[in-house]
């Protein structure tokens, strides 16, 4: 599975980089601040809602701290997806955030 650093993820957005991040946490986790532009998919639903995820795209997981999002990455790989797992997740993360 590919991992990328919170570092590495604010370094590409502040670059202008268009990415695609996808936040597996729960509701009242977001609630509390999300990297902007993120969106809100959590792991519970994110088999139903694969449809809303584009095969054609690379994706940057996020959870709280790295663990579902890995989980998330396996689960999407598996179904042919091309996704990178943010390691350390949201408790490492030190950049802006939208709530």
């Amino acid at each position: 599975m590919k991992q990328i650093l919170p570092q590495e993820v604010e370094q590409q957005l502040k670059e202008g980089r268009a990415l695609s991040i996808i936040d597996v946490r729960e509701y009242e986790e977001v609630a509390q601040g999300k990297i902007p532009g993120a969106r809100h998919i959590p792991l519970g639903q994110l088999l139903e809602r694969m449809n809303e995820i584009d095969k054609n795209e690379e994706h940057i997981l996020v959870c709280r701290s790295g663990n579902r999002s890995g989980m998330a990455c396996q689960l999407l790989e598996s179904y042919g997806y091309r996704v990178v797992n943010m390691t350390g997740g949201m408790l490492e993360w030190t950049g802006e955030i939208e709530r």
